[in-house]
């Protein structure tokens, strides 16, 4: 009761808006309301190659902005392609190495780093940037900062998982909301993540009723709830071919029919799914979400090979930003060592194309 009233007048602080800064710059939030894996990352690469493709934005300079969780830095820092995860975070690392000419910078501060974006000679006056000049970004996307309410962005798209909606679910302690459910209703987009490869008319319905809306137009993605009005869209994972850690990986390892799974994510159980369709699990490793790899984890995977000599040693594509930072890969692990690379992507080409339409207006 004691954080529900808290984030209540938290809101009611923020509501009308004066309190909050705007960019200089268009800004897209991509978020949530929960804790744990909605999909913030895959969703905002997908809101990048959007805006690549677009003839608004595709000649421009785009940015994104994350905090960094876990990072061992401070202040804003502009990540360089080779990114370290645990001086940057994993995040914004993947991000960079999938978007190399996108500015990708972290800071606590988004107003701050908002600023900086936009007008890079004060990264250099405050020596906050001594690595290369960047160009003013045109428009910033924000990773993860819907609770960042000092920031007013100007497209805030807030994300449900399909598994959890958050209107069936509850506030910390006791569930994984970490914000109000009336949340999220004041975004202009409500993506639901992580749905089945196919969803009827019936099914997409009744999620909208589960959400908490009156009513949702399926043609035009319109869902309302006491008179507002929202896009809601519903996304699917879409799992690439495996990649190698390593560069001197064997490739031969990925048609064993064995596989050593292990991660650091908040759910594996889509991805676990998924490789069990071809592959035979025999060892599944899950580590703490965001976990940082050290020598002793290092060991608890050269005894799980040992145990499975022709099995290949899958995690995830995050999970691999952070193991870049192991500098003493044994052999053995790094020959047999890939990742699975993620995307999302809309259930149909109507749903994509309106959510387009959307950023071509900012």
């Amino acid at each position: 009761m004691i954080y529900k009233l808290i984030l209540t007048l938290r809101n009611a602080r923020y509501r009308d808006g004066r309190r909050s800064f705007k960019a200089a710059v268009p800004t897209v939030c991509v978020g949530n309301i929960t804790v744990g894996g909605t999909g913030k990352t895959p969703h905002t690469e997908m809101i990048l190659r959007e805006l690549r493709q677009s003839e608004r934005w595709g000649s421009t300079s785009l940015a994104v902005l994350s905090r960094g969780y876990k990072r061992r830095s401070r202040g804003f820092q502009l990540l360089p392609f080779d990114a370290s995860a645990a001086l940057y975070g994993d995040e914004p690392s993947q991000i960079k190495r999938k978007f190399p000419s996108v500015t990708v910078a972290v800071d606590k501060d988004r107003v701050e780093g908002c600023d900086i974006l936009t007008h890079p000679e004060k990264a250099r006056a405050l020596k906050k940037c001594a690595a290369h000049d960047f160009p003013a970004a045109d428009i910033i996307i924000l990773d993860d900062a819907y609770q960042y309410r000092r920031l007013q962005a100007d497209l805030n798209i807030v994300l449900s998982d399909w598994n959890r909606p958050v209107t069936t679910d509850t506030l910390l302690p006791g569930g994984r909301l970490r914000d109000l459910k009336s949340r999220l209703y004041e975004s202009e987009i409500v993506i639901v993540t992580k749905c089945p490869y196919e969803l009827d008319e019936q099914e997409r319905a009744a999620a909208a009723t589960t959400l908490g809306y009156d009513s949702y137009d399926q043609v035009t993605c319109i869902a309302t709830k006491d008179g507002h009005s929202q896009l809601l869209f519903f996304s699917r994972i879409c799992y690439g071919s495996p990649e190698p850690l390593c560069p001197d990986a064997d490739s031969r390892y990925t048609y064993s029919h064995k596989m050593v799974l292990f991660s650091g994510i908040a759910n594996d159980t889509p991805l676990c799914q998924y490789l069990s369709d071809n592959y035979g699990i025999v060892e599944r490793i899950h580590f703490p979400d965001h976990h940082r790899y050290g020598p002793a984890d290092v060991r608890k995977l050269r005894r799980a090979v040992k145990r499975n000599p022709t099995a290949v040693l899958m995690t995830t594509e995050k999970d691999a930003q952070r193991l870049r930072d192991i500098s003493k890969m044994p052999e053995t692990l790094k020959e047999r060592l890939f990742f699975l690379p993620v995307s999302v992507e809309f259930l149909s080409e109507n749903e994509r194309r309106i959510f387009a339409e959307k950023l071509i207006t900012l």
